[in-house]
This record gives structure tokens, sequence and C-alpha cells, in this order.
């Protein structure tokens, strides 16, 4: 049986989902990103207790369809743009319906109808995030991080960054090196 539960990736998250799970008597095939599966049938009094155990933990237990087909696109972005070494040759659409076995069209309505957003403005947020983390790691050069992100030239990267933040990847960079500078004063 699978359960769907609305959570970060984390070791933390991941050990505290068993350990609900294992208070319960519920053994766990698999832990992964939004989906729990078990072995055993759940009654419902075990599953109420599951979804009081997450609350305290700050985790919510899905059982809206379109919720949870909402928090499946978003494990799929998550992982299509934080996760992957590069992102995928198709276009992020096709990723996307490929991935969850559903018309992009459809995933798209649903997406836009729970979160108020499009899927697009929600893959943008989270470039734009990891494009704040390649900075901050200082590895690559702009140019590197929007070729690694799928970016058609660094100035379209750069546009969508000061639209998200207010400020140019370069800006931010230098903001993150005068707080480095700061802190090796202390």
């Amino acid at each position: 049986m699978k359960i769907y539960i609305k959570y970060m990736v984390s070791l933390r998250c991941k050990m505290f989902v068993k350990d609900e799970l294992k208070k319960l008597g519920l053994n766990s095939v698999t832990v992964d990103l939004g989906m729990v599966e078990v072995h055993n049938d759940i009654t419902e009094q075990q599953l109420e207790a599951l979804g009081n155990g997450l609350k305290k933990g700050g985790l919510e237990l899905l059982d809206d369809k379109k919720n949870i087909l909402v928090e499946k696109i978003k494990s799929a972005i998550i992982e299509m743009v934080h996760f992957a070494d590069e992102l995928p040759k198709v276009n992020d659409s096709d990723f996307i319906s490929e991935k969850l076995g559903y018309d992009y069209t459809y995933l798209s309505n649903t997406f836009t109808e729970v979160k108020g957003m499009t899927i697009q403005q929600y893959i943008i947020q989270h470039k734009i995030e990891r494009v704040k983390e390649l900075l901050m790691y200082d590895e690559l050069t702009l140019t590197e991080i929007a070729w690694k992100l799928r970016y058609s030239s660094v100035a379209h990267l750069s546009n969508q960054f000061k639209k998200n933040t207010g400020l140019t990847p370069t800006y931010f960079k230098e903001i993150k090196e005068k707080r480095k500078v700061n802190l090796e004063d202390l």
C-alpha cells in the first residue's frame, strides 16, 4: 500500500517518517520524496494515528488526489533541478509528463488549480534557488551555470535572476563575498 506524505528530502525527515511507521507496527518498503510504501494494509485508526504523528513533526499526510499529484509534480521538478547533474535533454514538460505518466496539459491545469501558479513559474523559482546555490559554491562561472541549467544565454539567466530576486547574479555573488569577509573579521 502506498501512502503520500508532504515533506522535503532530508535524512531527518525520512528517519522521522520511518520512526512514526514503526510506532504503529508498519514496515516500510520504501520511503522516498513524498511517498511511502508499506507491506501491511493500514487500518483507518493507524492512518489517523500516522497523520497525527506526522503533524507533530511538521509533516502532512496527503489524501486528496489532486494534492498528491501536485506533490509528485513538485518532487519531479525538485529532482530535475536540484539533484540531477544536468537537466534532462528533453524539455521540462516532456520530462514531467513522462516521469508521472500523465498528459502535460492535465498536469499543468491541476498544478495551477491547486498551487495558484504555473508549473513553469515553479520551475523558475527552483532554478533561481539552484543558481544561488551554485553561485555560493563558487565552483562554476555564470556561463557554466547557465549551460548547466539549460538557459538559452547568460543574459536570459541574469534577467530571470534579477526579475525574481531584485539583484543581478554578479551583485548577489559580491554580497556573498562581503558577508564572508565580515564573518572572517569576527
